[in-house]
Order: structure tokens, then sequence, then C-alpha cells
């Protein structure tokens, strides 16, 4: 059986609350992420922001503006504003089907991984995609 955490990310990009959505969309561009776990004053996990929430405050329809009015929303628009706060979370000794479980039943697409209070990992549909993959082409081989 497959757990949460074999296929997790350990190496979990954070960006703080305060942070803009400028940095959001420059730290997932530089880590290669769709998805950056949002840590508060305190050093805790307050939420999540995805590539998704940045593309909605950035290109908001319900929002008309000029364009050169685009870098002062990606230079002023606080994380916080935009994260999905309090975000779901697993343990990484979770069995994998149980996390994709939860990602299908709240239509999200990663959660927080927390073992003992402390964030460990996140893992994605992505993560749970691959191992999907992989188990096809070996079922495949055989």
């Amino acid at each position: 059986m497959v757990s949460v955490g074999d296929v997790m990310t350990h190496d979990v990009v954070c960006i703080e609350a305060q942070g803009t959505l400028q940095e959001a969309i420059d730290l997932m561009d530089l880590r290669g992420c769709r998805h950056l776990v949002v840590i508060g004053e305190d050093g805790h996990v307050c939420g999540i922001v995805s590539d998704r929430d940045c593309r909605l405050a950035l290109y908001s329809p319900y929002v008309l503006r000029e364009r050169w009015q685009d870098e002062s929303v990606l230079n002023h628009t606080r994380i916080q504003v935009i994260m999905t706060p309090y975000p779901l979370h697993v343990t990484s000794s979770l069995p994998l089907a149980h996390a994709a479980q939860k990602m299908l039943d709240h239509h999200i697409n990663a959660l927080v991984v927390i073992d003992r209070g402390e964030m460990v990992g996140i893992v994605t549909s992505s993560d749970v995609m691959r191992v999907y993959a992989q188990q096809r082409s070996y079922a495949e081989v055989d």
C-alpha cells in the first residue's frame, strides 16, 4: 500500500501571508510548482495558494481596468487576500488512495502534510497521477 509519505514533496515551497501576488508568481515560476503553502506571522501554516488563485486575482473578469494597472495589482495584492485559509491536511502515514479521495471530495489539487503538528510536505493530484501511471505501466509489462 502506497502512503502519502511515499510520494509527497518534502521540500515545500512557502510564502508569507504578507507576500505579494508578484512574489507568488515569481516563486512558482522559479521553483516550477503550482501550489505555495502560506505561512503566518506565527510561523505556522495558515493557508495555501495555487496558480489558479493567482490567475484569478490578476485577471478577474469582475474588475475592469487598463493593462497598465496590472503592475499595481501584482505588487499590492497580498497573499492573505487570495489564499485558501486553513487548508485541508493529512498525515504522511495516510494511504494515498484516501488522500486522493479527499482531494476529489473537496475539489482541490493539493493537501498539506502535517505530522505531530509540523508541516512535513505537500501531496498534489500530480503526485497521485504519477503513482497511478507508474502502476499502470508496471501492470502492462506483466
